[in-house]
């Protein structure tokens, strides 16, 4: 007599967690700030803030945008600062860099937000095939964040997983 075949993940206590489903699709922009330097390099004060004061920066409405400067200029500190001041209003967040550091602190700061209560003791496996390109920095910070309320964290899928962390 043949035993019926029987579907231990679907009995097994693992919760699946799709970073895919959970992670936001967000757009990154470049946002040079040599447009508005003399010659690409120099900056005077009184007009750098007359053109900040003329731009439009509704365009970065719920953009990760990655906050550079395309020339060698030499700019203070504040020049970042002001611009960011005038833009992180509108945007998701604005980060000084190219626009993989600015998806990789936008992952970071997404991941830190996140209510994982849902998760407390729990053993999870994080999916790990998809369509969408995820930052792997979103995989760290979540990891590391489970690690203090799961009971153990998996990688991949249920039949092929990668055991990343059991609580003792």
């Amino acid at each position: 007599m043949e035993e019926p075949i029987v579907n231990r993940v679907a009995k097994s206590p693992l919760i699946n967690l799709d970073l895919e489903a959970l992670f936001p699709e967000v757009e990154v922009v470049d946002l040079d700030i040599s447009q508005w330097l003399e010659a690409g390099f120099i900056l005077k004060e009184k007009e750098f803030r007359a053109h900040l004061q003329e731009t439009d920066f509704s365009i970065f409405q719920d953009k990760v945008v990655a906050l550079h400067c395309s020339t060698d200029a030499i700019l203070p500190g504040w020049a970042f600062m002001l611009v960011a001041s005038l833009v992180n209003p509108v945007a998701k967040t604005v980060v000084l860099g190219d626009r993989t550091t600015a998806m990789t602190t936008y992952a970071q700061q997404f991941m830190e937000q996140l209510d994982l209560s849902e998760f407390q003791d729990k053993p999870v496996i994080i999916k790990g095939c998809g369509d969408r390109d995820i930052p792997e920095q979103a995989l760290i910070a979540l990891s590391n964040r489970l690690q203090g309320v799961a009971k153990s964290v998996l990688f991949g899928e249920a039949c092929s997983s990668v055991p990343i962390y059991k609580r003792r």
